[in-house]
Order: structure tokens, then sequence, then C-alpha cells
């Protein structure tokens, strides 16, 4: 049975939701879209000064940041190719958490180093705010902060450790969050150490 604590309302954390196996082969899978796509780095929008992290679309859509600003998109920045289709493992996923709302049209996946961070930050470029964000921990753990939907408002702090997860809606779903740290060689599931986070987002509001 999947442990589930709602941390406020909208926010619902899943400690150890994929078992040691399932983060194996979402780990494999990962490694395979990388080979096939390859990680790119995205940039600040006023400043174009490039992020501490590294990433990788699945889905129909992909999220980018660079001098333009952020949007979503159809094809990788740099390679121009369409994105890897999203893994019916993580479908499978989606649906279980939010009781089959219409599928996500992206996943996102950040790779974090030992020294890699995420700044406060609301997740505001998609059009349909009424699907939730889920998301999904593998590797070293992170620390994970959640405040308002005011950047100066009060946060509050989980450790999220390799197979948790995590999802925000509802009330909650323009709140500020980000990452603070990770925490080295905390996990040996990636051979190169590190932390892959993947956020499944719904972008357009679905046909009813």
């Amino acid at each position: 049975m999947t442990t589930r604590v709602e941390l406020k309302s909208g926010v619902v954390y899943f400690p150890g939701l994929l078992a040691r196996v399932a983060q194996e082969h979402l780990r494999d899978e990962i490694y395979t879209a990388i080979s096939e796509a390859q990680l790119f780095q995205s940039t600040m929008p006023r400043w174009g000064n490039p992020m501490s992290v590294k990433m990788l679309n699945l889905g129909t859509l992909g999220w980018v940041s660079d001098k333009s600003g952020y949007r979503y998109q159809k094809t990788h920045p740099v390679t121009n190719a369409s994105w890897p289709p999203i893994f019916p493992s993580l479908l499978k996923i989606w649906d279980q958490l939010t009781n089959a709302y219409a599928p996500p049209e992206a996943c996102l996946i950040n790779y974090y180093s030992a020294t890699a961070k995420m700044g406060l930050h609301q997740d505001r470029d998609e059009d349909d705010f009424n699907a939730p964000v889920v998301s999904l921990s593998l590797g070293d753990t992170a620390l994970f902060r959640i405040g308002t939907s005011e950047r100066a408002g009060p946060t509050q702090s989980i450790k999220l450790q390799s197979g948790d997860g995590l999802i925000f809606g509802g009330p909650a779903r323009l709140d500020f969050h980000g990452i603070d740290r990770i925490y080295k060689d905390t996990s040996t599931l990636l051979k190169e150490g590190g932390r892959f986070n993947l956020t499944m987002r719904r972008v357009t509001k679905p046909n009813l």
C-alpha cells in the first residue's frame, strides 16, 4: 500500500513510492533516452547564465529556457529532434497519483550533480493549472523547499530520497519551490552519483 503524507493542502509526499527494482528500471530507461537524445543545459532568460542542472524532456512538449524566455517547444534546442516519448512506466505512475487526469505532455528530467541547486521558482509556463505536477526522485537525497504563491512567503523543507514521489496542485499549484542542496553519496543508484528529478506536467488544457 502506498504511503501518503499530506504536507499541506495540495502538496502530497509519497515516501518510498518506487522500490529499488523499479528505480533501477526507470534509471536504465533514462540512460537510454539520454544516449539517444542527449542532455542539454538551459540558460537564464535575462543574463544568459547557465543553470547548474542539466536536463532532457520526454513527451510531445519539452520545457526550455534561454535568452528568449521560458517556454515549451516540440523539439530539442540543440539537436532539433522531437523529444523521446514518455515511458509507459511513468504514465502508469501519473495515472496512479492523479486519478488518471488527462495524460502529461511533458516530463522534464533534471540531473543534479553534488553541487547543483535550483532556486525558488513557480511552474507557471503551462496553460492548465488544474493538473498537478508529479515529481519523482532518483539517486542522492535532495533538500526540497516549498513556500506559497508569494515569493517571500513562509517555506517548509523535506528531504526527498531515491524512490520518493511528490505532487503539488490545487491551492499549491503555483507555490514557489526549489532544491537547496544535494546530499552527496546518499544513494548508490546512479553510477555517476547525483540525482535525477522527473517532473511530469500537463501543459495544455484537455478537450472535455
